[in-house]
């Protein structure tokens, strides 16, 4: 018998391809065997690079596509941040107006954060160098009611007195509430100045009492009452005085 004796077992390398036989009946087959550790992923600590991400600029005074360009260290300079804006820009680089969204590209992700910060901020001073809306015109209704209350708004800002109740109790006694109202057979109708609208006032009264900024109109509701609580504050010292014919 042959001596006993150990026998090393061969080693295979993880990285390297080895031969493998299989009995089959009297045939070899010959099959090449893949270490277990060459399909193993890549060493740790590597870190996929995010995808860059697109930025945009919003034109400010000053700009310049070439200072954009250098600002935000665009790829191909100011001729790539023309050719990718051309849509917008037009057919003349060296004219670009405030207020134009630009693209410029991919920013490299080193410096996603600046880039961002410096784009608020155009977005900021763009904004802020608009010019303020006019505030909305308050409206006010086609009635007695909304006559009344946009009179009162026009004699606060004239210092002109007088109340709601004062113009209502008034205007309810000379001409109901009727703004086309005329007096055609009094003493001032005989003088050939007869007595106009809500609070009948007469056409040299409306004229010296007459109110700026509204209509020329004696028989405009407005005009009418704005005047005659103009000449009532004059000689009464506010419509609320007044309780009988003036």
């Amino acid at each position: 018998m042959p001596a006993k004796g150990k026998h090393r077992r061969a080693k295979f390398s993880p990285l390297h391809r080895s031969i493998a036989f299989a009995g089959t009946g009297g045939a070899v087959l010959v099959l090449p065997v893949l270490g277990a550790t060459a399909a193993a992923a890549a060493p740790a600590g590597t870190v996929a690079k995010p995808a860059a991400a697109p930025t945009t600029y919003v034109v400010t005074a000053g700009d310049s596509l070439a200072k954009i360009a250098q600002e935000h260290s665009v790829s191909g300079g100011w001729e790539s941040l023309y050719e990718n804006n051309r849509d917008v820009l037009g057919d003349n680089p060296g004219l670009i107006r405030p207020g134009l969204k630009l693209t410029l590209g991919t920013a490299d992700t080193a410096e996603p954060r600046q880039a961002a910060e410096r784009a608020d901020r155009s977005e900021r001073d763009s904004a802020s160098a608009q010019p303020a809306a006019a505030p909305a015109k308050k409206a006010y209704a086609d009635n007695l009611d909304g006559w009344i209350r946009e009179s009162l708004d026009i004699m606060a800002q004239h210092g002109i007195p007088g109340t709601y109740e004062g113009i209502h109790r008034n205007v309810m006694r000379e001409s109901s509430g009727n703004p086309l109202a005329i007096n055609n057979w009094d003493v001032n109708a005989a003088a050939g100045t007869p007595s106009k609208g809500l609070l009948q006032v007469i056409a040299p009264t409306f004229t010296a009492y007459h109110v700026p900024g509204t209509s020329l109109d004696s028989y405009d509701p407005v005009a009418n009452i704005t005047a005659a609580c103009n000449y009532a504050a004059d000689r009464y010292g506010s419509i609320d005085n007044v309780n009988g014919p003036y």
